[in-house]
């Protein structure tokens, strides 16, 4: 039957994406070539958008009561401290990175996803798959050599870099894909004294290093193969290896011990020139891969998950804008992914930095940003992602400057006490507004597309929509309340529309 969203990975992304489904009312199946988690994990930070946007399916506290917290970010040169950033000033009730091993998160998210009736097809390969207009037909390889026809709503591709799906599409990167080199270890560290809490970070013309806690008692430390990446070899490196590199870039007196796990490793980086081909979709790693600095990719997988996970649900549902909402995520993700890696080029290149001269200017201009608080506050924004915004969505609503923030495809943040947006078993707008006769018409009018209860304004002049992932859909003066009312008027299902599922 064309009832089933059929996902391809059980990955976090994969997992999640399945979890919001779930619980929108959306019957899903997860297939998973792979029969068992992997040993090691390379991801391990998830920041504070990604445990804002889990906090609605009831993810987010079985994660924060098994991770550690990491409140501070410092960059050094050598043992010169440039900058130091304290995450607590984030407006939100998780303003800190959560550090949790890839392999354990994916154990919670499966738990999690078998709480809302659904488990992990392990060992089940997606081995091709055709689309049309009403669907997708994929054929699985089970276990024992069993195969099966599977006929699906949509088909979403959350198999990783090597991507069956995207090969199968064709689908290609958007620039050309850049390859970069990384030696990762986990080790016990003697000297040095870095807290438990804290990220460090090494500027140095040899390349990009990085310091930080992992369960166990032990420190990460990456790092880039930089200048000498005519030698590197992947595989897994000897320790003596990684202290070389710790020697030259670090702050020196730090020894490496005891190492558990050991990896180079190379990352090539792209972004695909479309997540969508009609009824099947691209998240995560599968649409776009970008470089370990920040610490990105599992937290940007995760959001392209809660962006589509809405958007399918109420096209599996009935919408008279269905294609715009669905072409939506493409535009919305691909556009944060390029500032992503735009970002991430522009960190590298001033780790980086050569020349004796350019190196004392920038430290100088280091500390100078870091020592203000605009720049800490930036920073950390954008490291801990509550800064990310869908500016130039399709789907926003008429932009007004003279109103104040946050305005259409911005974050709104959940103040102390308040529930999460996109909570329940349909995704639902929240209004931000007062009490009134015309509010209240607009509730009863969109009754079911709009959260039982009001939410308090943000400012007593205006109205705020928000959407199910927390960015502001549309909003108004109080007195131009028709706008709200046209916005939501383009996701009330015809009878055609319906007709069409």
């Amino acid at each position: 039957m064309n009832n089933v969203v059929l996902i391809a990975g059980a990955g976090p992304v994969g997992l999640v994406l399945a979890a919001e489904l779930r619980r929108f009312g959306v019957p899903v199946r997860v297939v998973e070539k792979e029969a068992k988690l992997a040993e090691h994990s390379r991801a391990l930070f998830m920041w504070t958008r990604t445990l804002e946007l889990l906090e609605p399916s009831g993810a987010t506290a079985a994660l924060v009561a098994e991770g550690e917290k990491l409140h501070v970010s410092n960059i050094f040169a050598g043992s010169k401290l440039i900058g130091s950033v304290d995450f607590a000033g984030i407006e939100s009730q998780y303003p800190y990175a959560l550090l949790l091993p890839q392999a354990r998160t994916e154990q919670i998210l499966t738990e999690h996803l078998a709480g809302l009736g659904v488990t992990v097809e392990r060992g089940a390969e997606l081995a091709g798959f055709t689309a049309d207009a009403n669907g997708v037909t994929a054929t699985l390889h089970h276990p024992g050599g069993k195969s099966e026809a599977v006929r699906a709503f949509y088909l979403i591709g959350c198999d990783g870099g090597g991507s069956f799906v995207r090969k199968c599409l064709g689908l290609s990167s958007a620039a050309s894909p850049h390859q970069s080199a990384w030696y990762l270890a986990d080790v016990e560290l003697r000297g040095g004294n870095f807290a438990r809490t804290e990220l460090n970070s090494f500027w140095h013309e040899d390349g990009f290093m990085a310091i930080f806690p992992v369960p166990g008692g032990r420190f990460r430390i990456i790092a880039n193969a930089g200048r000498n990446a005519k030698d590197f070899t992947p595989g897994t490196p000897p320790l003596d290896k990684i202290q070389t590199i710790l020697d030259q870039r670090g702050p020196g007196g730090v020894t490496a011990m005891n190492p558990v796990w050991t990896h180079a490793f190379q990352v090539e980086e792209y972004n695909v020139a479309s997540y969508r081909a009609g009824r099947v979709f691209l998240a995560g790693d599968a649409a776009h891969v970008h470089n370990p600095v920040g610490a990105q990719g599992l937290n940007m997988g995760i959001h392209d998950s809660i962006n589509l996970a809405w958007k399918l649900a109420l096209a599996y549902r009935g919408v008279a804008n269905r294609e715009l909402l669905l072409d939506s995520y493409t535009i919305e993700r691909q556009a944060v992914a390029e500032r992503v890696v735009a970002n991430l080029g522009r960190a590298a290149q001033a780790a980086t930095v050569r020349n004796p001269t350019m190196q004392f200017a920038r430290n100088l201009l280091g500390n100078i940003y870091f020592g203000l608080a605009p720049g800490r506050r930036q920073v950390a924004e954008t490291i801990s992602e509550v800064s990310f915004s869908y500016d130039h969505s399709p789907i926003n609503g008429i932009e007004d400057h003279a109103l104040p923030a946050p305005g259409p495809g911005q974050r709104v943040a959940v103040p102390a006490g308040q529930p999460p947006f996109g909570g329940g078993p349909v995704p639902r707008f929240a209004l931000l507004a007062d009490p009134g006769a015309r509010v209240e018409h607009l509730r009863q009018e969109f009754a079911a597309l709009l959260e039982p209860e009001l939410r308090p304004t943000l400012s007593p002049r205006c109205i705020w929509l928000v959407r199910p992932d927390g960015y502001v859909a549309a909003m108004c003066l109080r007195e131009d309340i028709g706008i709200i009312e046209d916005y939501l008027r383009g996701y009330v299902p015809t009878a055609e529309d319906l007709a069409a599922l």
